[in-house]
């Protein structure tokens, strides 16, 4: 059993200390915010300690759960590292690609500590039911659209909710990025609340993301062409599309497979919505933390994964901030 602690009970972390208590690898040892206030009404809905700082929390942990605002990631994580504990920390990693760079590099001299970061869209039920398949994607059309929320808007909406879909086409192409094209707009903050990114790649890939918080509705789908092959996964309404092409007509599917001819005899477009299991994301994101700290089991979101993630967004941020109009 993983004797954990939580650091930052806002809403995110709230939805953490709830699901951590229901989590059998994990004894939930309690938690710290900043906020007395905010301290005393989570401690009492949850009959869990509140400590009185940081430092006597890791005292008594192995691990942390970090669910604090971004710009405090890298100080809360370094602190949490040197004093020997496995980390879980929220996306994206840290504000900049210094304070990311310089945990990458303790992590690399102390590969002992497990270190899983949050981006949660790995663990959507839509995109599980597609891991199995063979994907190699050469284009992929990304919108990610949320209603104004004041939540999350000190930071850009590309390390807001772009880094989602950033994380996702990163883990589905492995080949350097060569080019990024962006724009973006600042409506309702200081900083871009609407973008639109193009990232080509080394092997011809292109992505092409829109990223919105200040849309009518919601909306979270990802796109993805690639020989022979249309994938739709809609990571909201947890639904996948499969069309694919093959010479042969598939049976007990929900549509009849379509033929098609192309002077090379008759193949056929076979249309399925592969099943989709109900799981809770985040519930699964740390029951493989406590896997991976218990018995060294794979890390599905390591952290160099997420810097990855962390510098192709802000390589977008750069990109908008130095070419183009960011107020309207």
């Amino acid at each position: 059993m993983v004797n954990i602690g939580v650091l930052g009970a806002g809403h995110l972390g709230k939805i953490h200390i709830k699901l951590l208590k229901g989590i059998p690898s994990f004894n939930l040892v309690g938690f710290y915010d900043v906020n007395r206030e905010t301290s005393a009404k989570v401690s009492n809905e949850f009959g869990l300690k509140a400590f009185s700082s940081m430092e006597s929390l890791l005292e008594e942990v192995d691990a942390l759960d970090i669910v604090v605002p971004t710009i405090d990631h890298y100080a809360s994580a370094i602190k949490a590292l040197k004093a020997g504990k496995h980390i879980f920390i929220e996306k994206p990693l840290t504000e900049n690609l210094q304070e990311g760079l310089e945990l990458l590099r303790f992590a690399v001299k102390h590969p002992h500590l497990v270190i899983q970061v949050g981006h949660v869209e790995r663990f959507n039920p839509a995109f599980l039911a597609i891991s199995e398949r063979k994907l190699s994607p050469m284009f992929i059309e990304g919108h990610r659209l949320a209603v104004y929320n004041p939540r999350g808007t000190d930071v850009s909406v590309v390390l807001d909710l772009m880094i989602h879909d950033l994380d996702i086409v990163l883990s589905l192409i492995s080949s350097p990025v060569k080019r990024i094209s962006a724009s973006g707009v600042a409506v309702v903050s200081d900083s871009p609340d609407i973008t639109n990114a193009r990232i080509e790649f080394e092997n011809n890939a292109v992505a092409n993301l829109t990223a919105s918080r200040v849309s009518m509705k919601n909306m979270r789908k990802l796109r993805m062409f690639q020989k022979d092959a249309y994938l739709s996964v809609d990571f909201l309404e947890k639904r996948v599309e499969a069309y694919e092409i093959s010479t042969e007509a598939q049976e007990g599917l929900p549509f009849p497979s379509i033929p098609i001819a192309n002077g090379q005899g008759t193949r056929y477009v076979n249309i399925a919505h592969p099943v989709v299991s109900p799981v809770n994301s985040i519930e699964l994101e740390l029951k493989e933390f406590a896997a991976s700290v218990l018995y060294g089991g794979p890390i599905r979101v390591g952290i160099k994964d997420a810097y990855r993630a962390l510098e192709v967004a802000h390589l977008i941020v750069e990109e908008i901030s130095t070419t183009k109009p960011t107020h309207t």
